[in-house]
């Protein structure tokens, strides 16, 4: 079995209903979880009882994309069998941000920390290769590839646009893309947006036009646009990412189920 599940897809805080940043990916049994923000492990409980993964990967230390993280600590520390250690890539910060939200539990004690910002070369998880690159944002920030026999997947994280997403998304099956502005603003992939929230000029997110483009540039085969700004009509993303971009696009919706074997 090979897809992605969405845990979440707002950025900043979630929606009533919905969750913060945060995917599944399942590849011939082994599970990677890419971001755990807001509400995020109750969604992945319902697919891994007992928070059993094989991998987590964070992309940086913002709450919308880690905050859960102490939760599946909490499962894993206080289950019957606790296991081995559960293979933890993430930038400086994360480790440090989370352990504050309780500091009795060590993360050490669940977590097998890699630095995942800057990542020396390419890593083995299980199956998988990963590939992390440093992406512009507020705090360091890794964009993440995984790739294995018949599929690659790309995640750009929160990040704002960068010529490494070309190289970060090459030839992707899929290239998940933070979309957290709208306004086509700089359409070309190089600018940013003037979306909600946020404000024109900012360089350290990206709009739903800009993932488009830089899809296109990558020659990804599909787009799937994930961390909405909370309140955003979600289809005017995917008609302005549509604009930049000719392969499919699909906007994440907590509980979808990409199959991966067929792309």
């Amino acid at each position: 079995m090979r897809r992605l599940t969405v845990l979440g897809t707002c950025g900043a805080w979630p929606e009533a209903g919905r969750a913060a940043s945060g995917f599944l990916l399942e590849y011939d049994g082994f599970r990677v979880v890419l971001d755990l923000g807001y509400a995020t492990l109750p969604r992945l409980l319902e697919h891994c009882p007992g928070g059993r993964v094989d991998a987590v990967v964070i992309t940086h230390e913002h709450p919308d994309h880690c905050a859960d993280l102490s939760a599946l600590c909490r499962v894993r520390y206080f289950a019957p069998e606790r296991g081995a250690r559960v293979p933890l890539y993430c930038p400086p910060g994360v480790l440090g941000r989370v352990q504050a939200m309780e500091p009795t539990e060590d993360l050490r004690d669940v977590f097998d920390v890699h630095p995942l910002h800057p990542l020396p070369a390419a890593h083995p998880v299980g199956p998988l290769r990963l590939d992390a690159l440093a992406l512009p944002h507020h705090v360091p920030h890794a964009g993440v590839r995984l790739s294995a026999p018949g599929l690659v997947l790309a995640y750009s994280g929160d990040a704002g646009p960068d010529p490494a997403l070309a190289e970060l998304a090459a030839d992707a099956d899929l290239f998940i893309a933070g979309a957290t502005l709208q306004g086509t603003g700089a359409g070309d992939g190089c600018g940013s947006g003037s979306g909600s929230g946020s404000g024109s000029g900012d360089h350290q997110l990206m709009s739903a036009a800009e993932a488009g483009a830089w899809a296109a540039r990558a020659g990804a085969r599909h787009l799937l646009l994930t961390h909405f700004w909370p309140g955003d009509d979600r289809t005017r993303s995917v008609a302005e990412a549509r604009g930049a971009f000719p392969g499919g696009v699909s906007a994440a919706e907590e509980g979808m189920v990409l199959d991966l074997t067929a792309r």
